[in-house]
């Protein structure tokens, strides 16, 4: 049997939980939160002006677009030769960049990049050079002046050519470079000059890897030494370093014991310089272990020089026998 006063008690716990399952907001515990985000609302609405006039872009006296005509190409063009007859190389540059952006696809822009590669080599300005040859180069490939372009690009890289103590990355990139000019462009007038260059560039290589080689020499490290003077032998054999190199493999051989290959080296140097310092050396250090030069046809030596004075003469430009 229930109590009497049982509805009146369910109804009073049933508002208790009703009360109790409100937000707190709404039992009244923030209220001062609540009217201070009402308050900053009404600022908000209030303060519209003022917001617009934090706003940089709501002035269109201070960003008004600038509407003037870009100068013509031609002028743009002629006026970068003119300052670069008077000697003005960067006026210049600044011109012939010009014409790009202010018209990209007239027939002047071609000869405005070849002219800002041409004037920024003229400054010693190489990377600017690299960076416009290539573009050139790149949107031009057969263009009548794309070997001039290349000319540019692989003389950029050649007037940075470190000696032979530094990183060689410059050296690389011009012999690649000037390997393309003639190979792309055999019929070019750059071509006598490229072949003339790259003689000297990949005699830097070979040079550098000299170094390299004497070194591991002088510290018994033969098997080090063998590796930098073949490699000499095989990629540089046109080079002036190719006698030394030949000369050191017999001695590096003869020091490993390795007596077949230090006779190849010595018989090799001696059929292709007879009369080089470098063999007398050579055959005197065979002399002194009781050996004389003798070439062992199987050897990669003797490969490595198979056809070689043809190869020099193609590379200096007469035919060999």
């Amino acid at each position: 049997m229930l109590p009497a006063n049982w509805d009146d008690r369910k109804r009073t716990d049933d508002v208790s939980v009703k009360r109790h399952s409100l937000p707190a907001i709404h039992r009244g515990q923030y209220p001062r939160k609540g009217i201070a985000l009402a308050l900053g609302a009404a600022m908000l609405l209030g303060g519209c002006d003022t917001l617009s006039s934090l706003n940089p872009f709501d002035k269109p006296e201070v960003y008004k677009p600038d509407l003037t005509p870009p100068e013509p190409a031609d002028k743009l063009y002629n006026e970068g030769l003119a300052r670069l007859q008077n000697g003005d190389s960067e006026g210049a540059t600044k011109k012939f960049e010009g014409i790009d952006k202010a018209a990209p696809f007239s027939p002047y822009a071609r000869k405005g990049l070849l002219m800002t590669a041409y004037t920024n080599f003229q400054a010693s300005k190489w990377e600017e050079a690299i960076t416009a040859s290539k573009r050139f180069i790149a949107q031009n490939p057969a263009s009548p002046d794309a070997a001039y372009a290349q000319y540019i690009l692989a003389m950029s890289y050649y007037n940075q050519i470190p000696d032979t103590t530094r990183d060689q990355e410059r050296t690389v990139q011009a012999v690649q470079a000037f390997e393309q000019l003639i190979a792309h462009y055999p019929k070019s007038e750059y071509v006598l000059d490229a072949k003339e260059k790259l003689l000297v560039a990949r005699d830097q290589l070979a040079g550098k890897e000299m170094n390299a080689g004497r070194y591991y020499l002088e510290k018994r490290n033969y098997t080090g030494a063998v590796n930098r003077f073949r490699e000499v032998i095989i990629k540089y054999q046109t080079t002036r370093h190719v006698e030394e190199a030949l000369m050191r493999l017999t001695e590096a051989y003869m020091a490993m014991g390795i007596t077949n290959e230090a006779q190849t080296a010595a018989a090799v140097l001696g059929h292709n310089f007879p009369d080089s310092p470098w063999y007398k050396d050579a055959y005197k250090l065979l002399q002194s272990g009781g050996l004389e030069p003798r070439e062992d046809r199987g050897s990669y030596i003797s490969r490595a020089f198979n056809g070689f004075q043809s190869t020099v003469g193609s590379l200096l430009g007469f035919g060999g026998r």
